[in-house]
């Protein structure tokens, strides 16, 4: 279940208004576990925002389909060389 929940997080631009993700729902749509979204983030290769005293990640719906669209555009790339 995605939620309707959205969130002022603050970015070096100012505050940013829209659509964040739990971890479980950013890894039902990247079909990866949660601890590998974690390691992304840590990497760097998704932006996760810290909110509440405990520190919880979001994730924006935007960067999770633009990761999501990058993954697809690699492995479809990797399908036209086997052939």
């Amino acid at each position: 279940m995605v939620t309707k929940e959205t969130t002022q997080t603050r970015n070096g631009n100012g505050y940013q208004t829209g659509r964040m993700l739990r971890t479980g729902e950013a890894c039902r749509i990247l079909c990866v576990h949660g601890n590998t979204l974690r390691r992304w983030s840590e990497q760097g290769m998704l932006n996760a925002y810290r909110i509440g005293p405990r520190g919880d990640r979001r994730f924006r719906l935007e960067d999770v389909n633009a990761l999501l669209a990058e993954e697809i555009r690699f492995n479809s790339e990797d399908y036209r060389k086997v052939k």
